[in-house]
């Protein structure tokens, strides 16, 4: 199967501490602050994926989906141990060398990780920001990959097995060209996104 992009980092953003990243606006109301802030042309790419990311923190959560927007390490903590509890750990995908390949076939030896989990997307914005969520009834999975080219990669997967809240225009259903609550929707998480699950 094909996964491109799966294997690279390309948003280097870290953390800020808390009581800095707790003083920074991070709301679409206050976005031409935050434009000013970091000196952004209101009508650039980057100023638009920014508030993209902004409205998609702001949105609405779905039916059965706790989720949040960690500016900070310590918030992205907090939010773990707040759903968890404090004996949890960090899931990531594990490449075992860098790679362009884009090629990859399922090993054997996939692990189901549980239900209870929260899934962090790292955001495209000039410090770290996580997209956090945790949607009833989904499995994560570690899988293991191998390359085309002989790469070893520790994949993390996510099966969400109820998606009949989700919106209907959705762009994996469009892609499957299924209805919501219809299949089981199963993806991989590329090195960008960090799973946190119980001990």
């Amino acid at each position: 199967m094909k996964l491109p992009g799966f294997t690279k980092i390309e948003n280097r953003a870290t953390f800020l501490p808390r009581a800095f990243a707790d003083s920074m606006p991070f709301s679409s109301n206050k976005f031409s602050d935050i434009l000013k802030l970091f000196s952004m042309d209101p009508k650039s790419a980057g100023a638009k994926v920014m508030k993209q990311n902004i409205e998609d923190c702001e949105r609405a959560a779905i039916g059965g989906e706790v989720k949040y927007c960690a500016t900070s390490l310590e918030s992205l903590l907090d939010l773990s141990v707040s759903r968890l509890g404090k004996k949890i750990h960090v899931l990531s995908t594990e490449v075992e060398k860098e790679t362009k390949n884009e090629d990859f076939t399922i090993g054997k030896g996939g692990k189901n990780m549980g239900e209870k989990n929260i899934v962090c997307h790292k955001m495209k914005y000039p410090y770290a920001v996580f997209f956090c969520h945790s949607i009833d009834k989904t499995d994560v999975y570690k899988v293991p990959l191998i390359g085309s080219d002989g790469t070893k990669v520790k994949a993390i997967a996510v099966c969400h097995k109820d998606t009949s809240t989700w919106n209907p225009r959705h762009v994996v259903f469009q892609v499957l060209k299924v209805k919501p609550g219809s299949v089981p929707i199963c993806h991989f998480l590329g090195k960008e996104s960090i799973v946190w699950v119980p001990n």
